[in-house]
C-alpha cells in the first residue's frame, strides 16, 4: 500500500505503508523543575508529519502516563522524536527536554520475524540495541517477540536539559514481509 502525505512545505511525499506503530508513553523519571517547586509535564511525540500528545500530569517530576498513541509507519523509516513540556496557564509552555529513537532496528527485526514466522508464546529476544548516536537510550534495550508481536521497551535520556528520562514501549503491528 502506498500512502500520500505532505511535508512541512506542502510537497507531496509518497511512502510504502509499513504498518502501525503503537507507542506507549509509560512514565518519566527525574524530570526538571520548571515551576516554583515542580512541573506539569506532558509529552509530544512526532513521527514524520504526524504528532500526538499525552495528557498533562500536574505537579509531578516522576509522572506515570501509561498512554497509548498510534502512528502510521511508512518508508522511509525515520526517527521517532519526543519533547517534554511543562504546561503553563498564562505563558508559553516551558521546554523540559527532548529525545529521539531510530526506528530502523525494530522495523528490520519485524520484517525478519515475519519472514521466519516467529510466533512463540514465550518471550524471544530478537536483537539488542545499545546506546549510541542513533538514539538517546540510557541503557541497552531488547527488541523481543511475544505472542507474534515485535516489541521494544526503551528508556530515553532527555537532551538539552539537566536531567530526565522517559520510558516508552513500542510495538510494530502488521509489518509487511521482507522483500
Amino acid at each position: 500500500m502506498v500512502v500520500t502525505a505532505f511535508n512541512s512545505t506542502n510537497q507531496c511525499v509518497m511512502g510504502e505503508q509499513l504498518g502501525e506503530l503503537k507507542v506507549s508513553v509509560v512514565q518519566g523519571k527525574s524530570l526538571v523543575i520548571r515551576d516554583f517547586k515542580s512541573s506539569d509535564p506532558y509529552v509530544v511525540l512526532k513521527l514524520g508529519n504526524q504528532t500526538a500528545k499525552t495528557k498533562v500530569i500536574n505537579s509531578c517530576l516522576n509522572p506515570v502516563w501509561n498512554e497509548h498513541l498510534n502512528f502510521s509507519l511508512t518508508e522511509p523509516v525515520g526517527l521517532l522524536s519526543l519533547e517534554v513540556f511543562d504546561k503553563d496557564r498564562f505563558k508559553t509552555d516551558d521546554k523540559m527536554g527532548k529525545a529521539f529513537l531510530n526506528l530502523q532496528p525494530i522495523v528490520s527485526v519485524a520484517r525478519l520475524s515475519h519472514v521466519v514466522n516467529i510466533s512463540s508464546s514465550k518471550e524471544t529476544v530478537l536483537r539488542k540495541i545499545v546506546p549510541d548516536s542513533d538514539n538517546c537510550l540510557t541503557r541497552e534495550s531488547s527488541i523481543i517477540c511475544i505472542n507474534g508481536e515485535v516489541v521494544q521497551n526503551v528508556w530515553l535520556r532527555l537532551c538539552e536539559v539537566e536531567s530526565g528520562e522517559i520510558e516508552l514501549t513500542i510495538k510494530l503491528i502488521n509489518p509487511p514481509p521482507s522483500t
